[in-house]
């Protein structure tokens, strides 16, 4: 996650959306992609609920200097307006019910100029590994780290079990999240107000297509 071949291109994709406008970014973290977005140039602010990442974010080199928001990106808010806000990294699963993400949408067009870019990156749903009264679904297999991803179909549901070797033991972490296909995501668009710009299957642009396991997708607050 944080390799300069995987931050970089999420970076110029940004940046060249941000334009000379600000930035804001949904689930800001500990500033993986916040701080280098920051170091070229572009204004950013962030909203996070863990108190505990933002510390973290406050202790690196410029992050005292980012204007950021403790709460949930569905409903906190952060003054001014923004010319992008961006969420990546499959952080809008971590809103676990349809009408938090509804209101994820409607949030980021409350934060929008006209003109300006709602940004997501997101994993598509695997269900066609998914045999046929099965529910997990194995998506990292090493001797050190076990990955299975756990789904309910008819609630859209998904766990992420984590099994990990640290320091001779092993430990799970389990990780809640709501699975969400990109036609909801447009309708959730529309219902906020945006339109969809650009959807790649990476940072760099790739086309996304039908066998593409996940999608950057871009969605335009009209300007008028």
């Amino acid at each position: 996650m944080f390799a300069a071949e995987v931050v970089e291109p999420a970076v110029d994709v940004l940046a060249s959306l941000a334009g000379d406008g600000r930035a804001l970014e949904f689930g800001i973290g500990t500033g993986r992609i916040a701080l280098p977005l920051a170091a070229r140039g572009v204004p950013v602010a962030g909203i996070d609920l863990s108190e505990a990442m933002v510390a973290d974010l406050r202790r690196k080199e410029g992050g005292a200097a980012l204007d950021v928001v403790v709460g949930s990106f569905a409903d906190a808010q952060v003054d001014g307006e923004f010319s992008l806000v961006y969420l990546v990294f499959n952080t809008i699963g971590n809103l676990t019910s349809q009408s938090e993400q509804v209101a994820c949408f409607a949030n980021a067009a409350r934060h929008l100029a006209r003109g300006g870019h709602f940004v997501i990156e997101v994993g598509v749903p695997d269900l066609r590994s998914l045999p046929v009264g099965q529910t997990g679904v194995v998506f990292a297999m090493d001797e050190d780290h076990w990955g299975i991803d756990e789904y309910d179909v008819a609630n859209q549901g998904l766990i992420s079990h984590h099994f990990e070797r640290v320091d001779g033991e092993l430990r799970r972490n389990s990780i809640p999240f709501r699975y969400v296909w990109p036609a909801e995501l447009d309708l959730m668009a529309r219902l906020a107000g945006m339109e969809l710009r650009r959807r790649w299957e990476d940072w760099t642009r790739s086309p996304f297509t039908s066998e593409s396991r996940q999608h950057v997708s871009v969605w335009r607050k009209p300007p008028g």
